[in-house]
This record gives C-alpha cells, structure tokens and sequence, in this order.
C-alpha cells in the first residue's frame, strides 16, 4: 500500500472524531509508551473508553525480534547488496505479515540512518547502503511492502546518527537530580548536506506513506535530535510534509516541553522524568498554557491516524497471543511464518552475496574429489559456550539460545554496553562462534535455523561424493594434499552500542587463517560474512587466493546460499553498496568516529563535524582521484555482459530552474519528481551461462561544487545466455537537482550534465550527455 494524500485525509477525519472525545489526560496518556508486560519493545498508550486499544511496537528493521516462530531475514546490507526491488518488497511485505499474525502494530525498520558516513560504524548492516539514492529506492520499497500487510513502518534513525561513540549522555545520577558529564554527539550537518545526503532516503520513506519515524539518540547542530524543532517541525512535518507520528529512540527524550513543541509526539519507554507516567506531567502543562492543547491534539492525531489508514480499527491479532511474556507459553502459539515466505528469504539471501575474485574460473565448483574446509565462521553458532552477562532487565529469554548470546544477540535489552558499560566479552571470541546471520543489537532476530555453510557443503559433498577435511579451530591448519580446493570462512562481526575496533579482524585471527591456509594450498576460496566493510589488502593479491566473496549477513539460510553460488546453481548476482578502500587511510576522515578525548575543549559537548559535506564514500574517492580495492557497485558474474546502444533524451515538460509550486503531499512538492528526462541502453549476455546484470546509472551534476558522479538508477535484470535485453531509467527533477541553501529549493543548472551507464561507479562503459 502507497497511501496517497486522500487516504490520509480520510484517516485524519476519523483519528479527528475520536480524539475530540478525549480528556486531556487520555490523549497525555497515549503520547507516553510503556515497557509492556508482553513481548513487544514498547506499547503506547491507550483510551480504552474509546476503543483504542494502544499500539505493540517491535523491532527490528530485519524482521520480528524477541520472538520464536518468525523467520531470520538477511540484515539491510545485504538487502542493498541485492540491489533488487521486487526481493526488497516482498521481504517488506512477508517481515509485515509476521508482525501482524505476533500482533505487532508497528514494525522497527526500514533503516536509513545511519546513511554509513564512518566506516567503523557499528551499525552500518542494520542500513541498506552508504549512497542516499539506493537507500532511498529500498526503504520506500521496504515501507510499503510492510504497511501493505496491514503493519506500521517505523522508519529510523533521523537523522545524522553516524555514529555510536559518544551516542548517548553521560550523567551522574538519575531523574531530576541526574548533573550532565556528557552530552551525546553533536552531528553539525550543513543544509544542503543535510538535503542531499542524509534527509534524502528520509524523504523516500515518507513519500511511500511510511506511518512514523524514529528520532535519533545523537544532537543536531547541538540541539538533541527529538527536540530539534528544525529537523522534526522544519524538514519533516513542514518541507516533507510528514502526517505520521514521531517516536523517540528509546530513552532518546532529553526535554519535556520542548520536545513536545519541538515535533515529538511519543516518548518510549515511559517517560517518568519528562511527561510523566501516563502524561501527567504533559497534562500539567497543557493545563498552565505551557503546551498548547492543539500541540497535544496534533501529537494524538498523527498516533491514531495510521491506525485507521493501515485498517488496524477494524479487528487486530492481540500481542499477548503472539508474543506473551512467558516464553515457553508462546511455544504452542502462532507461527508467524508464512510458507510463501520461504523462497523470498532464500533468494535474498542468495543475491546479497558479492563475488569479488574469481581467478581462472576457480568458481562455480564442479564435483571436487577432496575439499578441505576452514574457519570459525564455517560451522552453525556453538551457542552453548555463550557467557551469558549479567542481565539488567528480564533474563526469561536466555533459555532460548536463538534469543541469547550469539544469535538472536539482543544487546539493546540485555548486554550492559547499551548502558554505557562494557560487553561480557571481546569483539572477537564473539565472532569466532561460529557462522554470522546477522549483527548485534536491536536489529537482530531470532532465526528460526540456521543452516550453515559446513551443513549445506556437507550435502552437496553427499550428492557429488565428495570427501571432506575440515578444522574449524586452528589458525594455521594442516592442508591434505588432495584437495581441489580450500574453502575458509571467516566474519567482521558489528553491533549496536559500540563501533568497530576496526575494519578487519580486531586481533588478526582471521587474516592469519586466511593466509596460513593460502601458504599451503593453490586453490584458496574465501567466504566473508561481513557486517560493513571489510578490508582484505593483507592477502587479497595472494596467488593461491582464487576467489573472495563478501557474504553479508544473509539470515538463516546463509549455507543453503553460499553452497548456491560456490556450486554455480546461481550465478552471483550482487554488488557492493559501498566503497572498499585499499587501507584505512583511503577513507580520511570518514574511518573513525569522533572521540572526545581527541580535543578535550569538547569532552562534554563532543562535536562531529560533517566538513566533507556531500562527499561521502564513493563520493569521496572520485574527489580526491583515490583508486579503491572494490567501487561501488561492484561485483563479479559467472558470465560477461557488454553494454551498447545509450540513449539519452529530455522528456516534454516544464524544465524551469526552479519547480513548480504546488501543494505539498508525503515527500514534499510532487513537481520534484516529475520526470525530465529519460535514459536507456542495451545489455547483453555474451557468456555461456544464464545469470541477472545490474545496470547502474550515474549522473554528473553541472558544477565544481559536485560530485564527479552520483547513482541515479539501477535496473536487475536476468539475461539468457547469449541474449540481450533493453534497460531504461527516468530521471526525476529532483535527480537532477542540488540544493540551494539561498533559494531554499532543488534547483536544476543550466550546463551539460553528463550520464553514465555501466557495472559499477567506476566501470561506465557508456557515456552520453544531458544539456538543461
């Protein structure tokens, strides 16, 4: 479901009827969650006088966390690494259909922030990819193809939440005697930055009808991000023309009037010190003209309109059927999985793998004698030597190992790192478990299975009777000289609450099994289940290194799709949705996060500043002529695909300066995305082997000011061997713009604008241009 104004307007008539009839103090209630009794992550409040029966939130933007009976679906990255529409609907719409039938009415994700500015972010997998325009396409695919089964989509985290150090304050105490150590970070966005980078997947989101969006732990220009009146109020209720409601991250509320006048309209979880529990404290000031009751009005109207535009009024599942408290009660209740879902969860699991190395065609495998395999990452989680920490909360789900320790990994309500401690343990030991499905925090689910890389291989060996020798534990294993080929699997592990040590293996291990197992074998295959970059410049240049794949974070088929590409039963399909530097220094000022004690005149008010403006990732490396490892966009095939036949033409239409003014609708003026012009060109399959091209569009903006380039269109296709087929893009007003701070519009220039249309965001074989 695409809501259009008129089904808003619809909706807001009935919210509008119901909340007239409210107290002040129900409608204060209903704008403070709650940390519900149920499974839910928060459930707001409610007028039970009225029928509204409050709303169960659950993460995360992968999929149903805290519960059992769903499916484990690949992480965002690798989502964007997929770089395939109709993969990123369908998984919106079957992650929607399991968060209804567990009674969910609202469902953490998609992620678009952060956008991935910091390589080392620790939450960089939970997004779709570093570049705002494929971002953008998928989370308003991801958003509409949730909310078209009837679910909320909480899209999150707005916005400039680039980072986790320094995310959240430090204080000394609590509540009203609670004295300030350290504010959160600082993200000092400039305006057209703002516009160009970070808001614009935002904008994407809304304008597929997304029902509310998530305000962010970090501060805006040194204002926090859920009282930050320009972003809330300004960009996105005012110039996006936002109708849903804005929900704190939870424990993200640092003020109560000023938030409420700043754009907030939800606070979780209880929001004790702020509104009061049940809005007490909202209703006080709304009594004494402190917020003006139509601000409170407003904020309940954005909570319920949703709930009727999405049907939900009409009869919903009840949490406490789907996802009880009592864990094992909730054994013998509602399996959300939907059995159509299965092949969806496959296949993207499949297509967000990246072959990146493939020499003299050591891939697809063909009925090896021997094969040897190696690596921690191989074999399914050994949950059973998790250290379970301390917990500071409930502890009912550790008896489900898929919801404890490595798997389900539910850091953001267990692990005391969220709180400002540190983990049960090292970055590393974690990793080297077994396997990687997915990250860690509030992003995680709890897959149903896992197949894993070794049980899947184990299989085809069964069907293709070949032998297996395999070490799982030493980091420099013996080598059986019959092997035709070495498989090693190893992972970069990432989690909310902490960013990355760095982008390899943070103690070496995995590079030293890779090279130890390449000094010994002429044939060295290896896997990578990566949450963000991961560099390889250690052994990527080996001789006996034949073939790489960056395997993202696929869920719980991550065997069933591995052994589909190493064994040719697909071709690979996916592309990077970032940059892959050859060295950390490659990425400059955009590796590490901002630390205080960097500059110790702001160790209490650390500030980030975002200097390089619109030049991020691949961005960066065409401004500063840097050759990367891997671009962006990139990624191998088991076939060759040629390009040809470029045809670039403006479409008839108004091609002013400036756009048309006409009312805004979700997304903003409408004239933004009007088509002006229209590109295409002919791909053709010149290998032997039937496999999917993704077509990439790029476009030069007039201009010293801008980026060589930036994504302006992708296409997947599946060619035949031999056969070609026609891609065609539209390029929209708003592609073609750049933002005045001056004018305050998208404004296009006047000039030659070029295009490019290719492999990946250095490999362009075709080359045209565009005259405005």
């Amino acid at each position: 479901m695409n809501p259009g104004l008129a089904d808003w307007v619809a909706a807001q008539a009935q919210a509008r009827a119901i909340v007239s009839q409210m107290t002040v103090e129900e409608k204060a209630k209903i704008t403070v969650g709650v940390t519900p009794g149920n499974r839910c992550s928060g459930l707001t409040g409610s007028a039970p006088r009225l029928g509204f029966p409050g709303l169960c939130t659950t993460g995360a933007g992968n999929g149903i966390r805290q519960a059992d009976f769903v499916n484990g679906w690949p992480a965002g990255i690798h989502i964007g690494a997929s770089f395939n529409r109709h993969l990123t609907y369908q998984r919106g719409v079957f992650m929607g259909k399991e968060a209804k039938k567990k009674g969910s009415n609202a469902l953490g994700g998609p992620v678009m922030g952060p956008l991935g500015r910091m390589a080392l972010h620790g939450r960089n997998w939970e997004g779709f990819s570093n570049d705002p325009y494929l971002a953008g396409q998928l989370s308003a695919l991801t958003v509409q193809g949730i909310q078209s089964s009837g679910v909320m989509s909480i899209s999150k985290h707005f916005v400039g939440y680039e980072q986790q150090t320094y995310r959240l304050p430090s204080t000394n105490g609590t509540g009203a005697n609670a004295t300030l150590v350290r504010a959160s970070i600082s993200a000092n966005i400039d305006d057209r930055t703002m516009h160009e980078l970070y808001l614009w997947p935002f904008a994407d989101a809304v304008r597929a009808g997304t029902a509310c969006i998530m305000c962010s732990y970090n501060r805006l220009n040194n204002s926090y991000g859920c009282q930050n009146s320009k972003t809330l109020n300004g960009l996105l209720k005012t110039e996006l023309g936002f109708p849903g409601w804005v929900v704190t991250d939870w424990g993200a509320q640092d003020a109560g009037v000023a938030s409420a006048l700043a754009g907030l309209d939800m606070a979780m979880p209880d929001s004790d010190d702020y509104w009061g529990q049940n809005g007490t404290l909202l209703t006080e000031a709304v009594k004494n003209g402190s917020v003006p009751e139509t601000r409170l009005d407003d904020m309940v109207m954005r909570i319920i309109t949703p709930w009727y535009l999405l049907g939900q009024d009409r009869g919903y599942p009840s949490p406490d059927a789907g996802l009880p408290s009592d864990f094992t009660a909730r054994r013998a209740l509602v399996d959300a999985r939907d059995l159509a879902s299965k092949s969806i969860v496959l296949q993207s699991a499949i297509e967000g793998q990246v072959l990146v190395k493939n020499v003299n065609s050591a891939l697809p495998l063909n009925k090896p004698r021997m094969l040897s395999i190696f690596g921690y990452d191989a074999p399914a989680p050994n949950v059973m030597n998790v250290p379970v920490p301390t917990s500071p909360g409930d502890t009912s789900l550790f008896s489900n190992p898929w919801t404890s320790g490595f798997l389900g990994v539910e850091l953001s309500t267990f692990y005391p790192i969220i709180f400002g401690g540190s983990p049960g343990f090292e970055l590393p030991s974690i990793a080297k478990l077994g396997t990687l499905v997915t990250g860690g925090g509030s992003g995680a689910t709890a897959p149903s299975y896992i197949s894993s890389p070794f049980d899947a291989i184990s299989q085809q060996a069964y069907e293709d009777n070949t032998a297996i020798f395999y070490d799982f534990n030493s980091t420099d294993p013996a080598v059986d000289s019959s092997s035709d080929a070495c498989l090693v699997f190893i992972n970069a592990w990432a989690t909310e609450g902490m960013d990355r040590p760095e982008l390899r293996a943070a103690d070496d291990y995995s590079d030293s099994i890779v090279k130890n197992v390449a000094s010994k074998c002429n044939n060295t295959i290896v896997t990578i289940h990566n949450a963000g970059i991961r560099l390889v410049d250690q052994w990527i240049d080996h001789p006996n290194i034949t073939a790489v794949i960056f395997a993202h974070l696929p869920g719980q088929d991550s065997g069933r799709a591995i052994a589909s590409v190493l064994y040719g039963k697909v071709s690979p399909s996916g592309r990077l949705p970032y940059t892959v530097a050859k060295n950390e220094s490659h990425y400059g000022a955009l590796y590490a996060p901002f630390n205080a004690t960097d500059a110790a005149m702001f160790a209490k008010f650390p500030q980030g500043n975002f200097a390089e403006g619109v030049h991020v990732d691949y961005r960066a490396f065409d401004k500063h002529a840097i050759e990367p490892r891997f671009a962006f966009g990139f990624g191998l095939s088991y076939t060759t695909f040629d390009y040809s036949g470029l045809s670039v033409a403006l479409a008839p239409g108004n091609h002013s300066l400036l756009p048309p003014k006409k009312p805004v609708v979700p997304g903003g003026n409408p004239a933004l995305y009007d088509t002006v012009a229209r590109v295409s060109a002919t791909v053709a399959n010149t290998g032997a082997v039937d496999a999917a091209e993704v077509a990439q569009l790029y476009v030069g903006i007039p201009g010293a000011d801008t980026p060589v380039r930036q994504l302006r269109g992708f296409e997947k296709k599946t060619i035949a061997a031999g056969e070609r087929t026609r891609v065609g893009f539209e390029l929209g007003r708003k592609d073609l713009s750049v933002w005045d701070v001056g004018a305050q519009e998208w404004v296009l220039r006047r000039g030659e604008y070029r295009v490019y249309v290719g492999r990946n965001s250095r490999d362009l074989p075709l080359e045209g241009t565009l005259t405005l």
